[in-house]
């Protein structure tokens, strides 16, 4: 996949931090130790916007739903 250089202004503590997993060699280099924590805080903020948008569903509406759509099928499948 294809990569753009960007600046990132971090403060010296967070810097620390990331410098400690490369010195660990968790990641070797900064960037890569970066891109992955980006990538992690994406990964959760997306779930948790998936969580919040179910969580305003109806469970007896989508039952309802769902129940509705058992009989439709009904004679469509073959025997087994």
């Amino acid at each position: 996949m294809a990569k753009t250089k960007v600046a990132v202004t971090l403060d010296t503590r967070t810097l620390s931090r990331v410098d400690r997993l490369v010195k660990d060699a968790r990641y070797p280099n900064r960037s890569q130790a970066i891109e992955a924590a980006v990538n992690g805080q994406l990964d959760r903020l997306e779930h948790r916007r998936l969580a919040e948008e179910c969580a305003k569903l109806d469970p007896a509406a989508e039952q309802a739903l769902a129940d509705e759509g058992l009989g439709v099928d009904e004679g469509l499948w073959p025997e087994y």
